[in-house]
């Protein structure tokens, strides 16, 4: 295998939710990998010592040496690392939810007479500012800060979700 910083993504992202051994700098960590930075070549790994509480270390890519796969993941693991990162009390929501919180939300806004259009998964107001999914306060974006505050309090009134 060819040094940790020579790899490239596609080879990373195989170790992805695996737990693995990591040797750096003559010390040894283990954990699940949650990810790796494709920049620096760091590594994310996440262990659980108590439970649910999650410990989360960064190793830093130029001091990997090797990397050993000791367990594969699978879909449970993936949930957990996942969740750990999700903000707490989130919900995950299913698309037809997902579908249907973008179409309330861009009936409001157009109702209230503001130029919105759907660009794929996201709502493109005015041509300065998106909104992602989940189609909330937090979700929207736009370098103009007052058309920001405006929508979000927009974002914030729409009678038909509860954000």
């Amino acid at each position: 295998m060819p040094g940790w910083r020579d790899s490239k993504p596609p080879k990373w992202s195989t170790f992805l939710s695996k737990l693995v051994k990591v040797s750096a700098h003559n010390n040894q960590y283990e954990g699940w990998v949650f990810t790796v930075d494709p920049v620096s070549a760091s590594m994310v790994l996440v262990t659980f010592p108590e439970g649910d509480q999650a410990h989360v270390r960064v190793v830093l890519g130029h001091a990997v040496e090797s990397v050993e796969v000791l367990q594969d993941g699978n879909k449970g693991n993936t949930t957990r690392l996942a969740s750990i990162f999700s903000a707490h009390g989130t919900e995950t929501l299913s698309p037809e939810k997902l579908r249907h919180r973008r179409h309330s939300l861009y009936q409001w806004i157009e109702k209230n007479h503001i130029p919105v259009k759907e660009e794929g998964e996201m709502l493109r107001v005015a041509n300065v500012l998106t909104i992602s999914s989940p189609y909330g306060v937090d979700d929207c974006s736009s370098s103009n800060e007052i058309i920001l505050s405006r929508v979000q309090g927009l974002v914030r009134s729409n009678p038909g979700q509860k954000y």
